[in-house]
């Protein structure tokens, strides 16, 4: 048989296999979590009135983030100066309030010599009944110290601004500290949420031909949703978990397995390896190590393992970070399984998520060693600074630092986070300093690149920015916007962007999204704890805190398997959404509310997963057919 007739007996046997495998691997129908209700738009009138509740809530919210982690400061200085010369206490509250300028006073007590030391010692200045309100409560703190307790007052307003005094006393009772706390943060989130749920007209009239629809709304209710755990059973098979009896392998041991499985360097978790073969299922490759190596123990990789002791055919396991913020306050990583998703991926370094938005704060500590050198489309030569507090936010959801005892968890654990500003200090962008962001962060190495910015302008310009960034196998995600609307918001209807509109902590359709045929998946956006500027936190909401959970999914899978091209990653989200509302895809939700587990489980190891196969052996054959026109 001649090469073309074996080119084109290769094509037809591949075709015939297209049309087979999309019969059988058909998923089968599922059981479908329903709404009690299906989505309602509210009416201008009601839509006034919840995003006036929401900001409301935003704000009280926010408070509660504040407060609790300005707990944790006092009493950490508590423990961490407890003993220590005056100098040194001076030196530890001169480093707090430098690095978190809303600690207005520090006052140090120590009972033992009955001495005060206060930092910052001027007190605001307002009317007389202002202050006499303020040491009202200054001295209701140090009575309750005085006796042993801890204290938190009201807020209180002197002049424009709103404060209040929380006291702390360590536990043998020999030092107290009391704290004034500016909560000037609660007046930010709310100009914000003013804006950006459009309570008032923004942007102001004349600054831009074209409104932006990056926005935030709320509710405080902390409600578990999803399915339930799949079987931990599941695993890949051409992979492997070791561990060696006499602790780790030498670096030459280690290349004579990778010569023996075909492999390359493995994954080490804890005391384990993962081993990945280009050739060997998991059967052989037991085989294998148990013959030449006889380890401690071989099992399946149907998890990320730790040093714990095997737990198998028990559901996926829970991991509850530590993270002080993240049982109270953040639902939403609940909501979409991320807890099972972190045994199968928590993201990798190499795997870079790009935030074009109004920049990041890159001292933040929440952040520290997340973010990657970054570049501003603004104020060219600049550093991408975040004036707004939108783009710290974003990033945030995707990146926190994860188990480090401290403020909120991100998503990915290690994944890095590159900052773009592309909006100006009004949290408002040109579509030329929008497109110029996403074009720098594709050429530097960006793999996934969040959107939480939009406008309803169908620019053929910034299209050429997405269609640049695409080409170059980027998942690119956007926020569908927060006006209630069906009219399509660019740049989430392009095609070549995942569309996200945003639920709540019950599953339903946020009250603010916008909706359309052009929603791909929706994933969480009230209420949503994250970092903000000045080393803070808050709660904020909107389809811009929803897109970045799904930015962080495509980047879990994108570490879990490189080798999934930026179309198969938006597939396999889609596929593995939970669908919400009416049965399939519908204008509310999209596909359903996004699945990290269900996802990262689905994305399997380095192959092709078995529900994507159609469709790459289609890629293949449409590859091949041009590549047979273009020799004649």
């Amino acid at each position: 048989m001649s090469r073309k007739n074996l080119t084109v007996a290769g094509l037809v046997t591949a075709a015939f296999t297209v049309v087979l495998l999309t019969f059988v691997l058909r998923p089968a129908e599922e059981p479908r979590l329903k709404q009690t209700a299906q989505a309602t738009v509210p009416n201008p009138s009601q839509e006034k009135t919840v995003k006036k509740t929401n900001l409301v809530q935003d704000v009280s919210a926010t408070d509660r983030l504040n407060r609790t982690d300005v707990s944790r400061h006092l009493r950490t200085m508590l423990a961490e100066t407890h003993g220590a010369p005056p100098q040194d206490i001076s030196a530890y509250a001169q480093r707090l309030q430098q690095g978190h300028g809303h600690i207005t006073m520090l006052m140090w007590i120590d009972y033992r010599t009955h001495k005060t030391s206060t930092f910052k010692s001027s007190l605001p200045e307002g009317t007389d009944q202002e202050n006499k309100q303020l040491r009202k409560y200054l001295n209701s703190a140090k009575a309750a110290i005085k006796g042993h307790q801890s204290y938190e007052s009201p807020s209180f307003i002197i002049g424009d601004k709103k404060y209040y005094f929380m006291a702390q006393r360590d536990q043998e009772g020999n030092i107290a500290v009391i704290a004034l706390i500016n909560q000037r943060i609660l007046d930010r989130v709310a100009d914000h949420q003013l804006k950006n749920l459009r309570l008032i007209p923004y942007p102001k009239e004349g600054n831009y031909r074209v409104e932006s629809v990056h926005t935030d709304t709320l509710k405080d209710i902390t409600v578990k949703t999803g399915h339930d755990n799949e079987n931990a059973s599941h695993f890949y098979e051409n992979e492997i978990v070791v561990r060696f009896k006499n602790g780790h392998p030498t670096a030459g041991q280690l290349q004579t397995i990778a010569a023996d499985i075909r492999c390359k360097e493995p994954r080490k978790l804890g005391y384990a390896y993962i081993f990945r073969s280009d050739k060997m299922t998991y059967s052989r490759l037991k085989t294998y190590f148990t013959k030449k190596w006889s380890p401690e123990y071989t099992e399946p990789h149907y998890m990320y393992l730790t040093n714990d002791a095997k737990d198998e055919n028990t559901g996926a396991k829970v991991i509850t970070p530590n993270d002080l913020l993240f049982s109270t306050y953040q639902w939403n990583l609940p909501a979409i399984e991320t807890e099972q998703g972190w045994n199968l991926s928590k993201g990798s370094k190499e795997v870079i998520v790009a935030v074009v938005d109004t920049g990041v704060q890159a001292s933040h500590p929440d952040l520290q060693g997340q973010l990657l050198t970054g570049y501003n489309a603004i104020t060219n030569g600049s550093t991408p600074d975040d004036d707004v507090g939108h783009g710290t936010h974003v990033a945030g959801i995707i990146g926190a630092l994860t188990n480090n005892e401290e403020g909120v968890a991100g998503i990915s654990w290690y994944n890095k986070i590159l900052p773009v500003k592309a909006l100006d200090n009004s949290g408002a962008g040109t579509t030329y300093s929008v497109a110029e962001g996403i074009i720098w962060a594709a050429d530097n190495g960006a793999k996934v690149i969040n959107l939480s910015l939009g406008n309803y302008a169908d620019s053929q310009f910034l299209h050429d920015a997405i269609k640049y960034a695409y080409d170059r196998d980027v998942v690119i995600v956007s926020a569908s916007g927060n006006d209630n609307t069906e009219r399509p918001g660019y740049p989430a209807a392009y095609e070549e962007v995942l569309a996200v509109a945003a639920t709540n902590s019950t599953g339903e359709r946020a009250s603010f999204s916008n909706y359309g045929e052009y929603i791909d998946v929706a994933a969480p956006g009230e209420s949503i704890a994250s970092t903000y500027p000045d080393n803070q936190y808050a709660a904020l909401s909107g389809t811009s805190m929803a897109s970045p959970h799904v930015a962080a999914l495509a980047g879990l899978v994108r570490s879990l398997n490189p080798a999934l091209t930026n179309k198969e990653v938006m597939d396999l989200m889609t596929a593995n959404a939970v669908d919400l509302g009416v049965a399939g895809h519908d204008k509310y939700y999209g596909w359903g509310q996004v699945d990290i587990y269900k996802t990262l489980r689905a994305a399997g190891g380095n192959n092709v997963p078995l529900q994507l196969f159609p469709q790459h052996v289609g890629r293949q054959l449409k590859s091949l057919q041009q590549s047979l026109e273009n020799s004649h």
